[in-house]
């Protein structure tokens, strides 16, 4: 029996971005679930200043609630790792591992901007400058094939700032469950996930991973991304059983 995976996706982005996992997923004999949350994607319609962290949670909570999942892998990606690691608190009985994809890792009562207090002057002046509450993508990385730089292009689109102030409220207190990291190596000048890696390298309860690649192995190196993930998924099913 293959594994299912479902992911909460990076700032920005959507669904849609994994667009290249599927088939691997599928070839592979796993399930791969990769929702929207509200005001992103297909949902920017619904965009609006007073979605936040809160509201992605529930996305990815009635997901798992209306699709009935059980025994799965949850995957955050960089903002994901936030959204993650609240339903991972709260569907504690559902979530069998949680990988976070060069991701925040963040801990109770604190936001992804307390996690990146630099990018904080940054991400609300851009908000500023718009209309109080959108910030505008952030960059690709720079190894980005052309066409997948006009693919993202087309389709990233602003976030409320209102996600990253968030800060992350954990009822069921500190994660026991299996816990692995995976670390981009191909860094920006901010290296700004270093620190998540360092902890994950160094706190027992985690498995540490590495990949040459840059932000978005999804994007940029789906067969290596897919062939660490099922290593992963299938070492912890070795470990439980």
């Amino acid at each position: 029996m293959g594994a299912t995976f479902l992911v909460c996706h990076g700032a920005w982005s959507a669904g849609w971005a994994w667009k290249k996992m599927h088939p691997l997923m599928c070839a592979a004999g796993h399930r791969l679930i990769t929702p929207t949350y509200t005001g992103l994607g297909e949902r920017v319609h619904l965009a609006d200043k007073s979605i936040g962290l809160e509201t992605h949670i529930e996305d990815i909570l009635n997901v798992i609630k209306y699709e009935d999942l059980r025994d799965f892998v949850l995957i955050g990606h960089s903002y994901g790792g936030m959204v993650a690691t609240a339903v991972a608190d709260r569907a504690r009985d559902r979530v069998s591992q949680l990988i976070y994809l060069d991701a925040f890792v963040p801990d109770e009562g604190q936001s992804l901007l307390d996690l990146n207090e630099s990018a904080r002057p940054r991400m609300q002046e851009l908000a500023r400058a718009s209309d109080g509450w959108r910030v505008p993508p952030n960059p690709t990385p720079p190894d980005t094939a052309p066409a997948d730089l006009e693919w993202l292009s087309e389709r990233r689109v602003d976030m409320p700032i209102r996600c990253f102030e968030t800060k992350l409220k954990l009822h069921g207190g500190p994660l026991k469950l299996p816990r692995s990291y995976i670390y981009a190596t191909r860094i920006t000048p901010a290296d700004t996930f270093a620190r998540f890696a360092s902890r994950a390298k160094s706190e027992p309860g985690w498995r540490y991973f590495e990949m040459d690649a840059s932000h978005s192995p999804h994007v940029t190196a789906p067969e290596a991304l897919m062939s660490l993930l099922q290593k992963i998924a299938t070492a912890s099913r070795v470990d439980a059983g």
